[in-house]
């Protein structure tokens, strides 16, 4: 009987564990965010607390650290992540906010870059979001699940980005995978802002078929936005 009590203890603590996995990937538009300053960040007073700007992703390379990142300002030459709104200068790609990825003026080892972990959607077969790079010196977006590179190709143009999209790697639909959007290792002064990333039961087809599958695609996405 004590050896039943204890698995079944141990089989309730791994669903516990496990659960934050299971609701699948989360604040994916990144208008989740709660704009809640650091008073202990007096040299960056536009610092942010990570955990509520952009609840559900971990930051990684970020020259402040983990815990902290910009609201509507950008580094000018440390690595850095950013949240961007529609005042203060800055402009959100769409909705209410977008993020910014820098990799530095020199450009960060590691680079830098944003993460989470969670449950694929099972018919998941290829992965979209939108996007708008700065700088003739700046070096590619990167984007993986699961530790493998996703390939990604322009679909369309906005007013004030480009819709890509990507296949998802074999294996991946249905199962726990981290996300990573990030700048490339020692890219030097690649600011890429990034929104609305969504996965989709479509598999990714060729060049013509992305280009219309991506105007219905984030078309209907804005309409339905507007509309509510």
């Amino acid at each position: 009987m004590k050896i039943i009590k204890s698995q079944i203890v141990m089989l309730l603590f791994i669903t516990v564990c496990l659960n934050g996995y299971t609701q699948g990937f989360a604040n994916l538009d990144f208008e989740d965010a709660t704009i809640v300053p650091d008073p202990s960040s007096i040299y960056y007073p536009n610092a942010v607390y990570t955990s509520d700007a952009v609840p559900g992703w971990t930051v990684i390379g970020n020259f402040m650290g983990p815990n902290d990142i910009f609201y509507n300002d950008i580094s000018l030459g440390a690595p850095s992540v950013a949240l961007l709104g529609n005042n203060g200068g800055f402009n959100a790609l769409d909705g209410a906010y977008s993020i910014d990825l820098y990799g530095g003026s020199s450009g960060s080892p590691a680079g830098v870059s944003i993460s989470q972990t969670a449950l694929v959607p099972a018919d998941a077969s290829s992965i979209g979001f939108i996007a708008q790079g700065y700088g003739s010196l700046g070096g590619p977006l990167l984007v993986s699940l699961g530790g493998q590179n996703i390939s990604f190709s322009a679909i369309s143009t906005g007013p004030n980005y480009t819709s890509y999209a990507g296949s998802i790697p074999s294996g991946l639909a249905g199962q726990v995978a981290e996300l990573t959007f990030s700048t490339a290792p020692d890219g030097g002064n690649n600011y890429w802002e990034i929104d609305d990333i969504q996965f989709s039961s479509v598999p990714e087809p060729g060049v013509f078929g992305l280009f219309a599958l991506g105007g219905l695609f984030f078309g209907l996405r804005r309409r339905q936005t507007h509309s509510g």
